[in-house]
């Protein structure tokens, strides 16, 4: 029997050159790191790993240099989100090959499907598909995938091995735990929204996928292991501290723009991205950037910049937009323009 999916999976951010194609030899080195780093597994084609920007042969040579490279260190978790069953089924025979220990496939995107229809849909991948599968419930952008119908393919089919859930909802995840685990104690549960990653590994989760692991991989690791221990007052001090520097990568940039800047204060090169930006979007990517550089060094993960950084807040955990809002001052201020 496959090893059970457990820890933190970073989904990989993917390092374009100059031209905008794939950076092969920055992406080895960049999961390189991550694995040196102690994330458990990586999750290529994930929506940090923007899938939907890359055609059919760009996300299979995603996860073919991902599983090259990883050589069995950590398990492989690979997307597989395609747009129908047949090109889905494809991309799991392909990934199988490729050696990935499990996809994620998310429900079908665009049109809003009923519950009977999403069971249906991943019962046909289920019956097929060569390899295990966890569900990926994003309902920000996709087809919601309820409770009865988790338990239900968790019931019916063995080759799905768990469920990535990416609505933050507590609630919904000890819902999802108390109808799945009484008839597949094997199934995993994934939280894809690290702003409550303590609290989700605490009610019992087996750990996430987390974007901000590409920057700060020892910060997830960290908490993910605290609360694994039942070290409650301590998981929580680092889950404030993380909130802080999730909030300031997700929200005032491009997602996942935020995430890609924060990742090149760590020594990598990404390039520019494919998302088109207009001028002003540059530049307050870069004043942002600087908020990163600040936050980054405060978790001692790089050094502060020359410059310095503006003063903390009195306590940043409970003051996150302050202390953005601060720091973007600091550097309109040093530039002359307020």
């Amino acid at each position: 029997m496959a090893a059970k999916i457990e820890g933190i999976f970073t989904p990989t951010l993917v390092p374009l050159d100059a031209r905008g194609e794939i950076n092969e030899g920055e992406l080895r080195r960049f999961i390189n790191w991550l694995i040196e780093r102690g994330v458990h597994g990586l999750y290529p084609n994930g929506s940090t790993g923007e899938f939907v920007r890359f055609n059919e042969a760009e996300r299979r040579r995603i996860v073919r240099i991902t599983c090259d490279e990883a050589r069995g260190r950590v398990p492989v978790l690979a997307g597989a989100a395609e747009a129908n069953v047949k090109e889905t089924l494809a991309a799991c025979d392909a990934y199988a090959e490729m050696g990935a220990r499990a996809v994620a496939i998310v429900s079908p995107i665009y049109y809003r499907l009923t519950p009977e229809s999403v069971y249906a849909y991943f019962a046909e991948i289920a019956r097929h598909t060569p390899i295990d599968l966890t569900l990926y419930n994003i309902p920000m952008f996709a087809s919601p995938i309820d409770v009865a119908t988790i338990r239900r393919l968790a019931e019916e089919f063995p080759r799905v091995v768990g469920i990535k859930d990416s609505s933050g909802d507590l609630a919904f995840m000890m819902r999802m735990m108390a109808a799945v685990k009484p008839v597949r104690p094997d199934f995993t549960f994934l939280t894809g929204w690290e702003a409550v990653l303590a609290p989700m590994i605490l009610i019992g989760c087996d750990g996430g996928t987390n974007a901000t692991s590409n920057a700060a991989p020892e910060v997830t690791r960290r908490i993910f292991e605290l609360a694994k221990a039942g070290k409650y007052d301590e998981a929580m001090q680092w889950q404030r501290r993380i909130l802080e520097l999730f909030d300031a990568m997700l929200y005032p940039f491009e997602f996942p723009d935020g995430f890609r800047a924060a990742a090149e204060l760590r020594g990598f090169d990404f390039g520019k991205g494919r998302l088109p930006q207009t001028g002003s979007q540059l530049t307050d990517r870069a004043a942002l950037a600087r908020v990163l550089h600040c936050m980054l060094a405060d978790f001692e993960l790089v050094n502060a910049p020359a410059a310095g950084c503006a003063p903390r807040t009195a306590n940043p955990a409970k003051d996150q937009v302050s202390q953005v809002v601060a720091e973007v001052l600091h550097e309109l201020k040093k530039r002359g323009i307020v």
